[in-house]
């Protein structure tokens, strides 16, 4: 089978499973916020939160990208990315905005979270930082994938 078509229906297997995940992450994040409210664990919940969601959720992309068949044998390299790498990114657009809107959106409209200003109405500078770590996450998980890639036969 020609290599396009396998690549293709992978990066749409991908494409799907992370469409589906969505939905998992805000579960996840509001579970994680309830468990820290009822320990009065609320200091630095904003960042312990996304971060463990978007380190799981990443951890659990990269394993679903290796079950699933690419072939990169006549696949173009430049600079030391695949550029079946450069295909995959792009399906992540917008995917971190979409949910740190959710978990904003959560903390604003938590009574739980009202007597602590911090965490019940995240600053720019407190989003930023979270930003950050969200890079490094993210810098992980694509060289991860290109590392795969890269190594696909």
């Amino acid at each position: 089978m020609p290599l396009e078509p396998i690549n293709s229906q992978s990066f749409k297997q991908f494409h799907d499973y992370l469409a589906q995940h969505k939905s998992r992450m805000k579960s996840d994040y509001q579970q994680l916020l309830a468990q820290d409210l009822s320990k009065q664990h609320w200091d630095g919940c904003f960042q312990r939160n996304v971060l463990a969601v978007l380190a799981e959720t990443y951890t659990q992309a990269l394993n679903f990208l290796h079950s699933l068949p690419f072939q990169s044998g006549a696949t173009a390299v430049d600079r030391g990315m695949s550029a079946l790498t450069r295909r995959l990114l792009p399906i992540f657009d917008g995917f971190v905005d979409e949910f740190l809107l959710f978990a904003v959106d959560k903390h604003r409209t938590s009574c739980a979270l009202s007597n602590f200003p911090d965490e019940h109405k995240p600053s720019d500078d407190y989003v930023n930082q979270v930003k950050r770590d969200i890079a490094a996450l993210w810098r992980d998980f694509a060289l991860n994938a290109n590392g795969y890639f890269l190594e696909c036969p």
